[in-house]
């Protein structure tokens, strides 16, 4: 009977197959022009090119094959040929289709989606108690012939063109994603078994394949890049020995973002995934992690995407504070040297995400950087953006903060003095007048003397500083006077007064 089912298998596609690299290696095969990403448009209708923008269809190796027979049941078979089966179905699956147009091969690709959804079954009932290399090297091969592929050029600006605020972008959806989430389904269920060896799998789960699979969290179809997400999270915990390789590669694609390009699809998936990776770590922390802290995680706060990835870089740092508190004051000095001065909407964020790291901050660590802090603080208050203020002020309803102000409010409220007094004169926010009463009232109970000191200070500034604008006006004036009554020789150059 085995014989019989091993003759129903396509002899043509040998050939097409035997240029294709084992485990992970690449696969170089050129698409078919007519399969390509215009395949079904040709008529150029207005519905078909729409679809176009609507799909990013990625470039697929192609291979041409016959007619493909079902494959019999793994229930039908012995427990001695299970294995066997699992390589046929496995080489079964390498093959690939035109997904592009849904009415092309479609007896052929349900052939291939049953296989898949027979491989998955079986990896999950968890009949075979042990994976053989055979077995690894075939699944590895059949997974970078169907997942690795080369995405084409993006017409939108990708996540750089942001402008601070995650902007609600109509998703691009691959075509070929029903077919994709079933291989994804089994890589994830294969990788999570009890029967992979983790010593046997890491010769084929290796850096080659690791870096393809990272490549692919530029897909533009966020159904893809959230299966990537618990794939990479699952090969992290499975392979122990590629876990440095995984943290320096993921480091290399935060710096190419932040520092080159500013743009890929991925960055919030890889940083949910380094977040839990930051939660596991051991105490105290190693430099290598800090050094992740202080040369990624902060830098990643420069983009103007930021929105995008905002709860998750948040997350991590607050991971790190958790950790170690005595990182605290280091942070907040990093994120005031990457603080926004033309984008009122990453303002925003860098105060709401200040809030979170303050309220985790020891008293010590505070004093390390609270005076440039709240010097910045007390620019945000005097923002003629109602929100920056708005948000700003809020600040001051967190008891933490306030307690931590009240402590060392003889440093702290004569810097937000000034600020205070110049919004509740003449900011134009109702809102935002209305708050700063509030906290210009909490400061005053705090401490009435200090308060009152800080008034007086502020009166006699304000003061000297009309006396001064008074003084300066008046010798313009005489200069402007004087040269009116010069006679012009030459290349004189001459100041004319603004009547």
């Amino acid at each position: 009977m085995w014989k019989q089912f091993l003759n129903k298998l396509p002899r043509k596609s040998s050939s097409s197959k035997s240029d294709l690299n084992s485990g992970s290696g690449l696969v170089r095969s050129v698409s078919d022009p007519s399969h390509g990403l215009n395949g079904g448009t040709a008529c150029g209708s207005r519905s078909s090119a729409s679809s176009v923008k609507r799909m990013s269809s990625a470039v697929f190796p192609s291979s041409l094959i016959a007619d493909i027979e079902p494959l019999v049941l793994f229930k039908d078979v012995p427990n001695s040929e299970k294995i066997s089966l699992f390589i046929s179905k496995v080489a079964l699956c390498c093959v690939q289709f035109d997904f592009t147009d849904p009415n092309k091969n479609s007896t052929e690709k349900d052939l291939k989606r049953q296989a898949l959804l027979d491989l998955t079954e079986f990896v999950s009932s968890g009949v075979c108690t042990w994976f053989t290399e055979s077995m690894i090297a075939a699944s590895c091969k059949m997974f970078a012939i169907n997942l690795f592929r080369v995405f084409p050029p993006s017409y939108r600006a990708g996540l750089g063109s942001g402008s601070g605020e995650a902007e609600e972008e109509e998703p691009m959806f691959e075509p070929a994603w029903p077919h994709l989430q079933l291989v994804y389904d089994f890589l994830l269920k294969f990788i999570g078994s009890q029967s992979l060896d983790a010593k046997v799998g890491k010769k084929y789960f290796d850096h080659s394949f690791i870096l393809r699979l990272l490549d692919l969290f530029e897909s533009e179809d966020p159904r893809e890049r959230d299966c990537l997400k618990a794939i990479l999270h699952r090969i992290y915990g499975k392979f122990m020995v590629h876990r440095p390789f995984i943290r320096k590669s993921v480091s290399n694609i935060f710096y190419r973002f932040v520092f080159e390009t500013e743009r890929h699809n991925g960055i919030a998936e890889l940083l949910e995934v380094f977040g839990s990776v930051v939660s596991g770590f051991a105490l105290p922390l190693k430099e290598e992690h800090k050094i992740f802290l202080w040369r990624v995680l902060i830098p990643l706060h420069k983009p103007k995407g930021l929105g995008l990835y905002l709860q998750q870089v948040t997350y991590c740092v607050s991971q790190y504070v958790e950790k170690e508190p005595k990182l605290a004051g280091s942070i907040i000095l990093g994120l005031l040297r990457y603080w926004p001065v033309t984008s009122s909407q990453k303002e925003v964020m860098f105060l709401s995400e200040l809030e979170e790291i303050l309220e985790a901050t020891s008293m010590v660590e505070f004093q390390k950087c609270m005076v440039p802090l709240f010097r910045r603080i007390a620019c945000c208050l005097n923002s003629y953006h109602f929100q920056v203020a708005e948000r700003t002020l809020f600040m001051f309803n967190n008891d933490h903060i306030l307690r931590l102000v009240a402590q060392n409010r003889q440093t702290l409220i004569p810097l937000l003095f000034p600020s205070l007094e110049r919004n509740a004169r003449d900011h134009w926010n109702q809102a935002v007048l209305n708050l700063t009463i509030n906290v210009r009232k909490m400061l005053s109970e705090m401490d009435e003397e200090l308060f009152s000191e800080c008034q007086a200070k502020f009166k006699e500034e304000e003061e000297r500083r009309t006396e001064f604008e008074e003084k300066r006006r008046l010798a313009w004036n005489r200069l402007e006077s004087a040269a009116a009554y010069q006679p012009v020789t030459g290349k004189t150059a001459v100041l004319v007064g603004l009547s």
